[in-house]
Formats: structure tokens, C-alpha cells, sequence
């Protein structure tokens, strides 16, 4: 016999639930719910210094997109410094490893 949570745990197991309440929801962003975007920065931020030495070509565009999530996705209104930063470097990043290729 299984253990659940409650009844209705195994009816809808994408709904909304008692924890990770925004992961199930399609719009889990725009709710305030994935990852925190403090996190999102740091990992931005991390692939960015990471990049400069391997793999450029593929962590600067990821520390682009990490930090523009971090960002809210837009570029109006105030923005965390380290996703700033991460945007920056991934962005630098990206170039030299591609001037770096040719």
C-alpha cells in the first residue's frame, strides 16, 4: 500500500501543490514561482567567470540567459547587480570565444 500526502495527491500530480507551489503551474515564472532569481544571477554570473576559461562558447550565452531571467526578463526598471554582471560577462564572453574561433 502507497503513502500519499492527501487525497487528490495522485489525481492531478502537476497541480499546485503543498510544496514547489509554482512548479506545476505552466506560467511558473510570471507567478513567482522556478527558480529564485537571486540563484538564476548567480548561476548567470558563475557561468560567465567559468566561460572565460572553458567551453566559452557555450557558457557565455548561457550566463546571457541565466542573467536576463534573473532579470525579469525584461530590461526596463531596476535591475540586480549581479545579473547586470552576468549579461556583461556572458556577453564578453561570448565574443572573444568567437573571435577566438576564427
Amino acid at each position: 500500500m502507497m503513502t500519499s500526502f492527501g487525497p487528490g495527491t495522485r489525481r492531478h500530480p502537476r497541480s499546485r501543490g503543498r510544496t514547489w507551489s509554482g512548479w506545476g503551474s505552466p506560467q511558473a515564472f510570471s507567478t513567482g514561482g522556478g527558480p529564485d532569481r537571486a540563484t538564476l544571477a548567480v548561476i548567470g554570473v558563475v557561468c560567465a567567470v567559468a566561460g572565460f576559461f572553458v567551453l566559452g562558447i557555450l557558457l557565455g550565452p548561457a550566463a546571457v540567459v541565466c542573467g536576463w531571467l534573473a532579470m525579469g526578463r525584461t530590461w526596463a526598471g531596476t535591475r540586480p547587480l549581479p545579473a547586470v554582471i552576468a549579461v556583461a560577462l556572458g556577453a564578453i564572453d561570448t565574443v572573444v570565444a568567437l573571435v577566438a574561433l576564427v
